[in-house]
């Protein structure tokens, strides 16, 4: 529930930071065309405010992609980035190992992220497993090793 809160709030904030850019704009370029009355549409008309709108569409958009590439790239349970990128399988090993992919790693051991290096066909869902803590075990591994042997 947290993770997507987080990513419904940086859609929020995106939202807001377009709609103040599409009004500065149109508060800008007011328009002073009037027939009986009725203020004229300048979209298609005046070059330079349909120049504007499409750069702060092109802006907005941009803003979409970016919460969208972040968001997946953090920690269901956390919300941190991502670390340690390990890049396992391998083209000439294929049969052996499987396709080549790529795996993050959340630093405090919640889960990993496993994706495609290559997506032949189309955008494959990354796959999230969640793990107890990592961590723990291999401190515990290390603490086992660090004790005298008679």
């Amino acid at each position: 529930m947290r993770y997507w809160g987080f990513f419904a709030g940086k859609l929020g904030i995106a939202g807001a930071v377009s709609y103040g850019m599409l009004k500065a704009i149109n508060a800008y370029w007011s328009s002073p065309l009037w027939f009986y009355g009725v203020r004229m549409p300048r979209f298609g008309v005046d070059l330079a405010f349909t120049t504007a709108v499409g750069v702060w569409f092109l802006l907005s958009i941009g803003l979409l992609y970016v919460c969208v590439w972040d968001q997946r790239y953090r920690c269901r349970v956390c919300l941190r980035r991502l670390r340690m990128p390990i890049e396992t399988g391998s083209w000439d090993r294929m049969l052996q190992l499987g396709r080549p992919r790529i795996e993050y790693i959340c630093p405090y051991g919640h889960g990993t992220l496993k994706e495609e290096e290559l997506q032949i066909s189309g955008i494959d869902n990354a796959e999230w497993t969640e793990s107890g803590d990592m961590w723990e075990e291999l401190c515990a591994a290390a603490s086992k090793d660090s004790e005298p042997h008679p």
